[in-house]
């Protein structure tokens, strides 16, 4: 089953964080992205730029309403995903465990809806 693994920290503290704490963390998401795809997991992931590049679009009474930025204010911000072939939701959690962006943020586990062709 495909699951996304959505990443949320907080932009303001990976903004404060030293040179030397995001090079590590780099290091860890790549070993991460290298052990998800050499063990056939990994469909595909990404990461995002900040919030501060977002647009949020709606359509309202047929008017097309665009503003800057995501849609609600949260302390976490979406700031990548992957997506993963998984056996069932407990080999999803696993992964998620893994991703180094849950030792200080957390990690939505969503399935993916498969519609019949």
């Amino acid at each position: 089953m495909r699951y996304m693994l959505l990443i949320y920290t907080s932009e303001a503290a990976d903004g404060n964080a030293t040179q030397a704490d995001r090079d590590a963390m780099m290091r860890d998401y790549n070993a991460f992205t290298e052990d998800a795809q050499k063990k056939g997991v990994m469909i595909g992931g990404e990461a995002l730029h900040p919030t501060s590049a977002a647009t949020t679009v709606k359509l309202r009474d047929g008017k097309k309403l665009t503003t800057d930025g995501p849609f609600a204010e949260t302390k976490e911000q979406l700031g990548g995903y992957y997506l993963m072939n998984c056996k069932d939701l407990n080999e999803a959690i696993e992964w998620g465990a893994k991703i180094p962006g849950a030792r200080y943020g957390s990690i939505e586990i969503r399935p993916i809806m498969e519609f019949g062709a």
